[in-house]
Order: structure tokens, then C-alpha cells, then sequence
């Protein structure tokens, strides 16, 4: 019996290396040519030769690039940053005290339910291909999302790293809402609305405006019907985020004691702090966006920079010249205002067009946020609307030199779609085409969405508890004990 089962094994270990050899052999090794174009494409973060369609080789460098990956890595923890705690303390800091907590809850509750909907389909809605409105479940529950690049997007970002580069973006959009809303909706109310107006709002936004078979996809995709440029997120972020903050807010109805009783910032410390943070986090938001450490990323960084430094010294100096006290509350609404503006463009324009809307994110949200909101009476009561929604309306005028190099690619989708042959001439009308879109989903999605959760479990605090605050009552917490 041993020696036949020595037999045996030898046979089996024999027929090994013949079987092999009977498969197909593997592609051709790449030239010394190719390897030299793969690494100019890494440096210029192009696809590969072996990323085009029926290439004949492999890549010796087949995966991720380590430098890029190491750069969205630190953006994406960048635009976290933004959130918590750069956007918690800002809120935080322009409410009451006993309503602090609130705001603090309400970003860390919406992060966690956000990242909950992200792995589960959202990011699957927003970058896998699917219609021209909504992309498909390829993705769900991160199937298959691991280290290798996801072509459509970028050929040098694992698409792990890309998916929580995006998730960040999602986070910090309907969090921005809730400065509209502050002291006086229902924690229960916030966490209801969210979870419904990312998939009626937030996915089929960002899938138009960002994926690869998106709509409103200008830049990247051939077919687009509308041929927008939105470089960071003026349409997908500020307008979505602002426009669902203006009608939420009026479902809600005013704080009790609005236009009566003094309701002044409990801390502009924390606003300040927070301000900074926003600011620092930014350059992730934006010079992230280029997906790569290159020129473009350099651009938006010192756009975003120009824009934002002449935004918060304008808004200021406002201020001082029509109530005779520039005050710090000024210099940080002026800062955000301008990295609000800036965000869509700051890939695009250059230094002298960064300082201009610099000057219009100063005047124009400064005058929304001081007339407008008093004209027409409403409650935003950290100026989310006036900040976020003209801001990033008033962007979208800005126009792409950077897109010169794309034009004169014959099979570049901006070439294939029209938006080369538009830029520096009709642009402005495609913008305007995707603010009205963007503006119709959002109302309309946030109002009917407002409305069943108030049909549901009620929006609103009482009035016992408004008075008190939401603290204690809503958290059992205080943000300050003074005993």
C-alpha cells in the first residue's frame, strides 16, 4: 500500500509542472519605453499604457502610487478635521450656552449615521456607473472597494482611500444644514431628515455633478447633457447644503424670543478657534480635489488661500466702515464666506481672479447675511443660507483656463461634450443651468422631507424645553458647569 501510494504521488507531482505549462502565458513584459512612460504618467497622474483598453503588457507598477495615496490620505483626515471639530466649534460657539452640546451632538450623531449610509450604498450611488442621475450598487457595502485604483476617477488612488476621501464630503454637507436650524429642532428629527435627504438630495447631486456618467459631469464626461464645472463642491456641497437650510428652517419657524431677546454668540473663542480649523482643513477640501499632489492642487492651494484671507479682511472692513467696529464674528463669516466661493473655481482661476472673489465672497454674503435675511424675515440662525447658498451661487461664474490643455485632446470628454468649445464665452449659461437644478432638488426634496418628519415625530423641540435648553434636556448634559 505505501508503495503504491508513493506511485500514486509521483504521478500527481510529475503532472504538475506539464499542467503548468499548458496555461496561456502571461502578457508580454513591459518595454523599457513603457516602464519610462508609466513613470511620466505617475509623475502626471495619467493612466498608464496598461490601463487603455486592450493593452497588450502589464505595468510594473501596476497598483497605487505611494504619494498620492499619502496625499489623500492626509486630506481626507484634512476634511474630517473640518467637521469635527472645526465646524462643531464654529456652530458651537455662535449659540447659547445651554445649547452648545446640541451642536456638537449633531455633527458627531450626523458623521456616524452618514459613514453608516456611505458603506452601505451611498458611495455606491454617487461613483459606480448607473444612469445619468444615480449610479448603481456595484459598490454596496464597499464590495470590491480595496487598494486597487478605481480608473474611472483617478489611476493612481487606491479606491479605499478615494471612497473616504468622498465620505468626508458627505459628512460634513448635511452638517452644514443644521447652523440653519440650530436651538430648536430634535435630535431625533436632525438624524430622521439626514438619513432621508442624502439619498433625495445629497447622492443624486453629487452622482450628476461628479460621476463618471454623471449629468451635469462637464469635465469628465463625454455624454453630459449639462456641461458644468464644479472643481470642490459649490453645486454638490454649499448650494445643496445651504438651499435645504433656508427651507428647513422655515418649516421650523423662528427661535422663541427672535428679533425680542438678545441671542448673541455664548462664545466667540470657540468661534474663532473653530474658524481656523475650517480654514486649515479646507486645503484639504480643495487642493484634495486635484487627486494628486500636482499643479492643480498647487493652484487651489494658493486660490483658496487669496480668497479667503481678502474675503475675511473685506467683510471686516465693511464692518468698520458702516457701523465703525470691524469685529471678530466679521473677520470669521468673511473667512468661511470665501472658502465657501472659492471651493468651486479654485482648481480654475488664477491669483488675480482669487483675490476678485475674494472681494465678491466679502461684499455679496455679507450683505445676504445683514439685509436680506432681515428683509425677508426668516431664521437661519448661523447664517448657513446667506453664507452657503449665495456663496456658492456666486462661484459658479468663475471660468477654467486650466481647461485649455483638455481642449486640444481630440478625445477629451470637455472636447466631446462641447464644455472646451463654451469656456471663456457661454460657460455662465451651463452654470446657471446647474444651480437651477441643483436648487429645484434640493427645495423641493427638503421640503417634502421636512414635512414627514414633522408628520412623523415632530421637528421641533417644546417650548419648555427651547427655553431651558437642549442640553440638559436632549443629552443630559451641560457644556459648562459653573458651581
Amino acid at each position: 500500500m505505501i508503495r503504491a501510494f508513493i506511485c500514486v504521488a509521483i504521478f500527481f507531482l510529475a503532472e504538475i509542472p506539464s499542467a503548468q505549462t499548458s496555461t496561456p502565458s502571461p502578457s508580454a513584459s513591459p518595454s523599457l519605453e513603457q516602464r519610462v512612460a508609466d513613470l511620466e504618467a505617475y509623475i502626471n497622474n495619467s493612466a498608464r499604457g496598461a490601463d487603455v483598453a486592450n493593452a497588450q503588457t502589464v505595468s510594473n507598477i501596476p497598483g497605487p502610487g505611494p504619494g498620492h495615496n499619502a496625499w489623500m490620505m492626509t486630506c481626507a483626515a484634512l476634511v474630517l478635521f473640518m467637521t469635527l471639530p472645526g465646524l462643531a466649534l464654529f456652530y458651537g460657539g455662535l449659540v447659547r450656552a445651554k445649547n452648545v452640546l446640541s451642536v456638537l451632538a449633531q455633527c458627531l450623531g450626523i458623521a456616524g449615521l452618514v459613514t453608516i449610509l456611505w458603506w452601505a450604498a451611498g458611495y455606491s450611488l454617487v461613483f459606480s456607473r448607473g444612469s445619468a442621475f444615480l449610479g448603481g450598487l456595484k459598490f454596496a457595502f464597499l464590495h470590491n472597494v480595496d487598494a486597487q485604483p478605481n480608473g474611472d476617477y483617478s489611476h493612481w488612488v487606491s479606491q479605499n482611500v478615494f471612497a473616504m476621501y468622498q465620505l468626508m464630503f458627505a459628512i460634513i454637507t448635511p452638517a452644514l444644514i443644521i447652523g440653519a436650524v440650530a436651538e430648536r429642532m430634535k435630535f431625533a428629527a436632525v438624524l430622521a431628515f439626514v438619513a432621508v435627504w442624502m439619498f433625495v438630495v445629497y447622492f443624486p447631486i453629487a452622482h450628476m455633478v461628479w460621476g463618471i456618467d454623471g449629468w451635469m459631469n462637464g469635465v469628465w464626461n463625454p455624454g453630459a447633457k449639462v456641461t458644468a464645472i464644479d472643481f470642490a463642491g459649490g453645486t454638490v456641497v454649499h448650494m445643496s447644503s445651504g438651499w435645504s437650510a433656508l427651507v428647513l428652517c422655515v418649516l421650523l419657524g423662528h427661535r422663541l424670543g427672535f428679533r425680542r431677546e438678545v441671542m448673541a454668540p455664548h462664545s466667540m473663542v470657540l468661534c474663532m478657534v473653530g474658524t481656523g480649523l475650517l480654514w486649515v482643513g479646507w486645503y484639504g477640501f480643495n487642493a484634495g480635489s486635484a487627486l494628486a499632489p500636482d499643479g492643480i492642487a498647487a493652484n487651489a492651494f494658493m486660490t483658496t488661500t487669496l480668497a479667503t484671507a481678502v474675503a475675511s479682511f473685506t467683510w471686516a472692513m465693511l464692518e468698520y466702515a458702516l457701523r465703525g467696529k470691524p469685529s471678530v464674528l466679521g473677520f470669521c463669516s468673511g473667512a468661511v464666506g470665501g472658502l465657501v466661493v472659492i471651493t468651486p473655481a479654485c482648481g480654475y482661476v488664477g491669483p488675480t481672479g482669487a483675490v476678485i472673489t475674494g472681494i465678491a465672497a466679502g461684499v455679496v454674503p455679507f450683505f445676504a447675511c445683514t439685509k436680506l435675511k432681515s428683509w425677508l424675515g426668516y431664521d437661519d440662525a448661523l447664517d448657513t443660507f446667506g453664507v452657503h447658498a449665495v456663496g456658492g451661487m456666486l462661484a459658479t461664474a468663475s471660468i477654467n483656463p486650466n481647461l485649455a490643455p483638455v481642449a486640444s485632446a481630440p478625445l477629451s470628454a470637455a472636447t466631446q461634450n462641447g464644455l472646451a468649445r463654451i469656456v471663456g464665452h457661454t460657460l455662465w449659461l451651463e452654470q446657471l443651468k446647474a444651480i437651477g437644478i441643483t436648487i429645484l432638488l434640493a427645495v423641493v426634496g427638503s421640503a417634502i422631507i421636512g414635512a414627514l418628519v414633522r408628520g412623523l415625530i415632530g421637528l421641533r423641540i417644546a417650548p419648555e424645553v427651547e427655553r431651558q435648553g437642549l442640553d440638559i434636556n436632549q443629552h443630559g448634559e451641560e457644556g459648562y458647569i459653573t458651581s
